[in-house]
């Protein structure tokens, strides 16, 4: 029995993955499954909330599929999940999350919970907890002096401290304080 009528989409070349993480989350929300890019564009529609995307798929990879998913101009929610270890080429990538596998089922679902509560965010705010999830993968996968090299991590780190600053504001019309703070643990 579905406990939630958000729409999760999986997708990843690895049927036992996929298969694995849909009987996670099935109990709990409305579960698709697609084993390829193809197929995932086929099945992604307005009522698709969040996506979980492997990055690195024969055919069409994920990096592909969140282009389109964006040009689209969806809604949806986007977490990597995936092997590929990030570099600083995701700071341009339009994922609103990024995790490395494996992926435990608590990970797992947490993050789709995180991702079904910033819906409700307006596009100011789920810019900034998109830069701050970058943010803190690239500090957790880079030494300080790779950092400090990057220009593309110090553009980052001045378009997350702006945001801030316009999203203060908005802390209290926010409903979940904890994934606020949260984000703001994610800076320091």
């Amino acid at each position: 029995m579905v406990a939630d009528e958000s729409t999760i989409l999986v997708v990843d070349d690895e049927e036992d993955v996929t298969d694995l993480y849909a009987t996670w989350l099935e109990d709990s929300y409305d579960v698709r499954r697609a084993y390829e890019g193809h197929s995932a564009l086929e099945k992604l529609d307005d009522e698709v909330d969040v996506v979980l995307l492997d990055r690195r798929m024969p055919g069409l990879s994920g990096d592909e599929v969140l282009e389109q998913i964006r040009n689209r101009e969806l809604h949806s929610r986007v977490v990597m999940v995936t092997a590929v270890k990030p570099d600083f080429d995701i700071i341009d990538m339009g994922f609103d999350d990024y995790l490395v596998k494996p992926v435990s089922k608590d990970d797992l679902y947490t993050t789709v919970e995180g991702m079904l509560t910033r819906v409700e965010y307006d596009d100011r705010m789920q810019e900034y907890f998109s830069l701050v999830s970058k943010k803190a993968v690239l500090e957790a996968e880079k030494d300080e002096e790779e950092l400090a090299e990057n220009d593309g991590y110090r553009e980052l780190t001045v378009r997350v401290e702006t945001l801030r600053e316009t999203v203060d504001d908005a802390r209290a019309s926010l409903r979940d304080h904890d994934d606020f703070v949260g984000a703001f643990q994610d800076l320091s």
